[in-house]
């Protein structure tokens, strides 16, 4: 190998697993979807080695399953998946709340106080989508602002699993407005510089993300047909 060789920014399987993560995240290929190769090859003009290359990046985030001879998954969270995984988002995010109301400027705070405006903006126009992504901007700058980069990284790690729900939890009826309202008292304590008061805001928002989760998919299973139950309680 050529050490001296110039080194490119970027690979073509990177910025495919990229594309691929977006699409998952956005819920264009869905939870428990079987990825059409041929068809993402022909359509982005590549050749079947950087898409592999690139399902094998996802693979080790999580996102995607690689199961042979049958090809590749997108992930769901099952029931079980989701209540052991956000406890434990609860508590580290209520940390990166904790750390972000003792080092976070005045610049700062009125940085999350834009952001805190545009989720109120969505929320009265009952715009879920538009929540749901300024919700995870908001949670992800909160994050960077604890300014702890062994946080940030464990944190960073399980959110790409958070995302997989794409905020499901926001059809529950009355969940954004209890989410906004939840934010508010956040944002407040962290004007405050009230370290505790948001470390302990920041972990009941995201536990009060399960029970709407539970109540949702609750409901789901109750209203489904009998070969849908197992479906709903897969996802």
């Amino acid at each position: 190998m050529d050490l001296t060789e110039p080194l490119r920014p970027t690979s073509l399987h990177e910025e495919v697993a990229a594309r691929l993560r977006t699409m998952v995240f956005e819920r264009q290929l869905q939870p428990g979807e079987w990825i059409d190769e041929m068809a993402l090859v022909e359509q982005w003009h590549i050749s079947r080695t950087p898409l592999r290359e690139a399902l094998k990046v996802l693979a080790a985030e999580g996102l995607v399953t690689l199961v042979p001879r049958r090809g590749c998954q997108v992930a769901e969270l099952s029931e079980d998946d989701a209540a052991d995984l956000f406890p434990v988002m609860a508590l580290l995010e209520g940390r990166c709340a904790y750390e972000a109301a003792r080092k976070a400027t005045d610049a700062d705070v009125a940085d999350l106080q834009g952001l805190h405006d545009k989720l109120e903006d969505c929320a009265a126009r009952g715009d879920t989508d538009g929540y749901y992504r300024h919700n995870h901007v908001f949670h992800s700058r909160v994050q960077a602002l604890a300014a702890n980069r062994w946080l940030d990284r464990t944190t960073g790690d399980l959110r790409r699993f958070i995302r997989l729900l794409r905020g499901r939890q926001l059809a529950w009826p009355g969940r954004m407005e209890a989410s906004i309202a939840e934010h508010r008292a956040l944002l407040q304590a962290l004007i405050a510089r009230d370290a505790p008061r948001a470390e302990r805001l920041m972990h009941d928002h995201l536990m009060a993300q399960l029970q709407a989760l539970k109540a949702l998919r609750q409901r789901e299973a109750r209203s489904a047909t009998p070969a849908e139950e197992s479906d709903v309680h897969a996802r």
